[in-house]
């Protein structure tokens, strides 16, 4: 969740493009939603005040640090955290951090295995649930147990051996256009099953698989929910029953869907969307006034779940600052900062919500997941499969 991101131009939405266009080995969740400042600044970014300069041993776990004072971050474009979050972490560890943004996670993903023994940072954040196996089969990180990860929910702790840590979750999910419903008086979908109805013929509008994090998504929860043998079938239901299919989000959700602030703009016709769990509460946030009900919905019922990780760069310059951060990353600080920042869910059990999620967000309680290497074993198959079923 990810890829997506909210940047604002006026009162409208939009998508700030992660690469959609690169090829699927690549692609990101999309399931992270954020404001435009989250990408405001690229390359080297500093977040924190300077710390001392001098010389310590001093850093998480014992380990000896190489004396630098700052710790650096290598991450997608969308990470973001307050600056008095980061200025707490400073006052704390006395380490200034400093964020490498590399683009989409896939591409920041592939430079690092092509780094590896000789990384560009100490902490590596964004690689999710689709992409995991491929990052711990190329050994790029060194096993640490972060202090307090008893809190994070035991459902995101995917390696036993904390080679990662589980920062947040999202859901990529099917959102709809409250106001069409209502006018039409029919009830909106709620399950993947739903969405192959005659009821709602010529109503969805989705994103490419190949070429879009969201898409992808979608099509795993497809997977999840029917089988390996079984999704197919369903994809040619869906497309019977009028299905489109975009390159990606931007195109999706602000264009092509009539319950979005740019949808309604551009005059968009379909009410159906695949986007995300956490996309009211930003239409909500960004709208001048801002309404006392969403104008959008979510179908829980067609929810991927997306998890997303950290970690310790093997060959880190500064390995003490480097576990330093990964314990911040889920001290309840942190965690309690980062939804209305990146529009994700905190994986720390004790963190409350803001009451803009709370408010006008979908709890997913039983979401759709594949298990990471069966997502590396098999994505490529599933997509082509799909694109020669619902694309060509």
């Amino acid at each position: 969740m990810r890829p997506a991101r909210f940047s604002r131009a006026g009162p409208r939405l939009f998508l700030a493009k992660t690469q959609e266009e690169s090829t699927l080995s690549t692609t990101r969740r999309t399931t992270h939603l954020a404001a435009t400042a989250v990408a405001a600044a690229l390359g080297v970014t500093a977040l924190a005040g300077c710390g001392s300069s001098d010389t310590s041993d001093s850093g998480s776990g014992g380990t000896k640090s190489s004396g630098s004072k700052t710790v650096t971050l290598v991450s997608h474009d969308s990470f973001n955290v307050s600056k008095d979050v980061l200025k707490e972490f400073t006052e704390q560890t006395g380490y200034t951090v400093k964020v490498l943004k590399s683009g989409d996670a896939g591409v920041a993903l592939n430079q690092e295995i092509l780094t590896k023994g000789s990384p560009r940072g100490d902490v590596f954040f964004g690689v999710d649930n689709t992409l995991l196996s491929r990052a711990l089969d190329s050994g790029l990180f060194t096993p640490y147990e972060a202090k307090g990860i008893d809190r994070v929910a035991a459902g995101t702790r995917l390696d036993a051996e904390h080679r990662v840590t589980p920062i947040d979750t999202g859901d990529i999910c099917v959102n709809y256009d409250k106001e069409y419903f209502a006018e039409k008086k029919l009830a909106p979908p709620r399950t993947f099953d739903d969405l192959a109805k005659p009821a709602y013929k010529n109503l969805l509008v989705t994103e490419n698989a190949e070429t879009s994090s969201p898409g992808l998504g979608f099509l795993l929860g497809t997977v999840a929910t029917y089988g390996e043998k079984g999704y197919q079938d369903y994809w040619k239901k869906l497309k019977d029953n009028g299905v489109k299919v975009v390159d990606g989000w931007e195109q999706a959700y602000n264009e092509e869907f009539s319950g979005s602030a740019g949808g309604k703009k551009a005059k968009a016709d379909r009410p159906l969307v695949v986007s995300y769990a956490s996309s009211p509460p930003v239409e909500v946030l960004y709208a001048k006034p801002q309404p006392a009900e969403a104008p959008t919905g979510v179908a829980t019922g067609t929810c991927f779940r997306q998890i997303e990780f950290a970690g310790l760069l093997k060959g880190a310059k500064n390995e003490a600052g480097g576990k330093a951060l990964l314990d911040f990353l889920i001290s309840k600080r942190f965690q309690e900062d980062m939804p209305l920042n990146m529009f994700v869910n905190p994986v720390d059990e004790s963190a409350k919500l803001p009451e803009l999620f709370t408010k006008f967000g979908a709890t997913v309680d039983t979401p759709a997941t594949v298990a990471p290497d069966k997502i590396s074993k098999n994505r490529e198959q599933w997509v082509q499969s799909w694109s020669s079923l619902v694309v060509k």
